[in-house]
């Protein structure tokens, strides 16, 4: 089943903007994605298993390399975002 999900990070730092740029980069490094940025999300698309390991490794990955951050999700099931 195909999955879109839009996130948003919000790192729990003064300097937020490479935590963010680096996510990002993790993302974009992923195999078997469709990821595209906007100024305040970035949209992934594709099937819904592999979404959801990528999402669950990356957001484990920023945690390790730059602490707390506040992530929000949306997820659209069946719906192809980009």
């Amino acid at each position: 089943m195909l999955l879109s999900a839009e996130i948003s990070m919000y790192p729990l730092a003064e300097s937020y903007i490479p935590p963010i740029d680096g996510f990002i980069e993790k993302l974009n490094s992923y195999a078997g994605l469709k990821v595209e940025t906007f100024p305040t999300c970035t949209v992934i698309m594709g099937e819904q298993p592999r979404v959801m390991e990528v999402l669950q490794d990356a957001m484990a990955w920023s945690h390790e390399k730059y602490g707390k951050a506040i992530f929000v999700t949306k997820f659209i099931l069946d719906y192809e975002a980009l």
